[in-house]
């Protein structure tokens, strides 16, 4: 009987795992392999249970590259969040059969990818297809993650008719998307529309305050007016909450934690707060203003892919088997100039922690610089130039003095 390369799906939905599971499994038909795929990600093999597996056809896979979720469902399960757990996750793997294993998902299921294969030490072949819509696996070339560009691509429609609506009706709104560790998606989202403002949590200290990130979205709603502009768009990305924990969790302990100990974001009403700051804030200093808040996230994850993220996972699909075939385990899937370029899970890990590293936005590339350069926000100079800060000061209460005083610590150079 031919050996079986499973594959599963962890973490949060993105737009193109369908393409990895149908290419994954038509190389194998390929090289003589059966595919066999696993519901629900690492769930129950964490849990020691015989997981809910289809064999996978040529008919089951062969068009399904186009469509968005997955076929295979996923889940948030830590494989490794002991040793008793790793231990009954090996060995329901070994089970079931399989000689080799595909994981398709972000962070933390490549992070579990990576202890599987240092425990099984090549009994199982095992590769990772990095997934997210958060774009914050550091890959080679700085090459995005795949589901970025068509998350990016939806959401930077979104914002254009929020653009619009707040044109029409002269309102502000303050849109949270999605981002734990990046404010890649965010920048990506903002640049492409054209929005007001992204507020990233790189251009923040680890710990900063709720009002520093409210006074800068209210400098941009004042800015805006000293120019005649009644209305614009801001884009956050939801790792900001992090930054301003103790402002935002001190009153949200009853939040509960997935099994790799983060906070799920989307419980934390970051938009609603950050909203009715800056309303507080504006109604203080004086300025009449309209402002809603929104999430943009789930809508994202399962969408339709566009054709960049269709052509990719094709090739890392077929790349994972390819790379299992000829003998490899314990890498993660990667491009490098059109080529498969397998990358060491152990090279991914941060000494520091133990888990795998994060790529945040550069903010000394120009490609940064050009987002900033569009976006409207306090700077440096409109504190030194007296006309500058007269005009914004006059859309308040504020004598300039003292608006200098209160907004110039948020401005960014």
């Amino acid at each position: 009987m031919a050996d079986r390369v499973a594959i599963l799906v962890g973490g949060g939905p993105a737009p193109g795992i369908n393409g990895v599971i149908a290419s994954a499994a038509m190389e194998a038909f390929k090289c003589g392999l059966r595919a066999m795929g696993i519901y629900d990600g690492y769930r129950d093999l964490a849990a020691g249970r015989p997981p809910q597996t289809k064999e996978l056809t040529f008919d089951d896979v062969s068009r399904i590259h186009t469509s968005g979720g997955s076929i295979l469902r996923t889940s948030r399960t830590n494989p490794a969040k002991d040793e008793a757990t790793l231990e009954r996750c090996v060995n329901s793997i070994v089970e079931l059969g399989a000689r080799y294993l595909v994981c398709i998902g972000g962070d933390d299921t490549t992070y579990g990818a990576a202890r599987i294969a240092e425990r099984t030490n090549g009994r199982i072949g095992l590769a990772t297809v990095p997934k997210t819509i958060d774009n914050d696996l550091p890959l080679l070339e700085n090459a995005p993650t795949f589901g970025f560009e068509t998350a990016r691509s939806i959401g930077a429609g979104i914002l254009e008719s929020l653009m619009e609506d707040g044109r029409t009706t002269s309102r502000w709104y303050v849109v949270v998307c999605m981002g734990r560790k990046s404010g890649s998606l965010a920048l990506g989202m903002c640049k492409a529309a054209g929005s007001t403002l992204a507020v990233l949590p790189e251009e923040f200290p680890e710990k900063a305050t709720l009002a520093a990130v409210r006074d800068t979205i209210v400098g941009a709603i004042v800015k805006r007016r000293a120019v005649g502009r009644r209305h614009g768009v801001v884009v956050v990305a939801e790792g900001i909450a992090e930054r301003v924990w103790d402002d935002l969790f001190a009153t949200n302990e009853h939040l509960s934690r997935d099994s790799f100990g983060n906070v799920p974001l989307a419980e934390v009403p970051l938009g609603t707060v950050l909203r009715d700051a800056v309303r507080d804030r504006l109604n203080q200093i004086g300025v009449d203003c309209v402002v809603h808040s929104k999430d943009i996230g789930y809508e994202l994850r399962c969408a339709k892919p566009v054709a960049f993220d269709v052509d990719y996972t094709r090739t890392l699909g077929y790349g994972a088997v390819r790379y299992l075939v000829g003998g490899g385990s314990g890498a993660l899937i990667a491009l490098e100039g059109g080529n498969v370029r397998p990358v060491d899970l152990a090279d991914l890990l941060d000494p520091a922690t133990g888990r795998i590293r994060t790529r945040q936005v550069d903010r000394t590339t120009e490609a940064y610089r050009v987002a900033r350069d569009y976006m409207v926000y306090f700077e440096p100079a409109d504190f030194t130039d007296t006309e500058k800060l007269a005009a914004l000061s006059s859309q308040t209460n504020l004598t300039p003095e003292t608006f200098r005083r209160e907004f110039e610590k948020v401005a960014l150079p």
